[in-house]
């Protein structure tokens, strides 16, 4: 089997390419007829589509796992780990899950990327639902111990009131850019100059 577009995908660190790459390799080795069981990288696919946040392709991904893969590689029911957790919106099982396996140097730098981006997103999902929230909410949210958490989001401009032990979130100013369109400029120039003549 050809895994060089996979292993080119995890060189460059192009993580979100990595469930598709996996995918189109899958049919084309099945469509071929041959037996791949043992050699796939189970592991690397499963991760790829927790990367991306595709938990539903993971979910059959997991269901089409031969149960001896998944009894004799311990790494890979650790994977499914990860995405039973997001399955049921255990965010503290998720950080859980990450830190709970010793995972094999390949498999490492994609969880350790997943559980950048996962941290990020739980900071934008907190921006975005509270205007309050504990330091002991934050820390379970982000994964982190109370310490860390006081860190990472003070240095976002988050607020912490000493005596309550909250946060007070502040909200990121969005930037919009209005995008000009050549010609709703030409038609308004058209526009003001005909009710100039």
């Amino acid at each position: 089997m050809d895994f060089s577009l996979l292993t080119e995908a995890l060189a460059s660190k192009s993580f979100e390419k990595i469930a598709n790459v996996c995918d189109d390799l899958m049919l084309q080795v099945a469509s071929e007829g041959v037996e791949f069981k043992d050699e796939w990288p189970y592991v690397i696919h499963l991760l790829g589509h927790i990367y991306v946040n595709d938990i539903n392709n993971a979910r059959f991904l997991w269901k089409s796992i031969p149960s001896s893969i998944k009894e004799n590689q311990p790494e890979v029911a650790a994977a499914w780990k990860i995405g039973q957790r997001l399955w049921t919106h255990d965010y503290a099982g998720v950080y859980e899950a990450i830190r709970g396996f010793d995972w094999s140097q390949e498999a490492n730098v994609l969880v350790n990327a997943f559980s950048e981006l996962y941290t990020k997103t739980m900071f934008k999902l907190l921006l975005s639902a509270y205007s309050t929230i504990s330091v002991q909410d934050a820390a379970l949210f982000l994964g982190m111990n109370e310490d860390d958490a006081t860190n990472y989001v003070l240095q976002h401009g988050w607020v912490l009131d000493p005596t309550s032990q909250m946060f007070n979130v502040k909200k990121q100013a969005t930037v919009t850019e209005q995008k000009l369109d050549p010609s709703k400029l030409q038609r308004l120039t058209e526009f003001v100059f005909h009710l100039e003549h």
